[in-house]
């Protein structure tokens, strides 16, 4: 907790802006009375609030399927598809794979500015 307070203050002091992540999208199954779902939920509420990613919540208790192939192992996490997460949210986790995910998004922007400025998509420079 201590750490983030203190990122969150040097990285405003710096100038530096989260990296913005709205093309992200974290789906948690979860279910009512679960203590560790309400502290996932609540890790990845902050996360979202400071990256702007989509998250969303479903309680597996709603569907048969869901309830026998998570049942046991909630909170589970799952982004853009892959599993990332199963019993609670490592925060450490979470800071490296919002940093990979931005790193991402940051080196596909890279690409297109490169390809906008070269004139299209595969043309060889000399």
């Amino acid at each position: 907790m201590l750490r983030e307070l203190l990122f969150r203050l040097f990285s405003r002091v710096g100038g530096r802006q989260p990296p913005r992540l709205q093309h992200i999208r974290f789906l948690i199954y979860t279910r009512r009375g679960c203590h560790l779902c309400d502290e996932a939920w609540q890790r990845l509420r902050q996360a979202q609030q400071r990256h702007g990613f989509a998250l969303v919540a479903v309680d597996v208790d709603t569907d048969p399927q869901l309830q026998r192939l998570y049942g046991e192992l909630v909170p589970v996490v799952m982004v853009d598809g892959k599993l990332r997460f199963r019993g609670a949210v490592n925060a450490i986790l979470l800071a490296r794979l919002i940093r990979a995910q931005s790193a991402r998004a940051s080196t596909a922007g890279s690409r297109l500015d490169a390809e906008r400025a070269g004139g299209g998509k595969g043309e060889k420079r000399p």
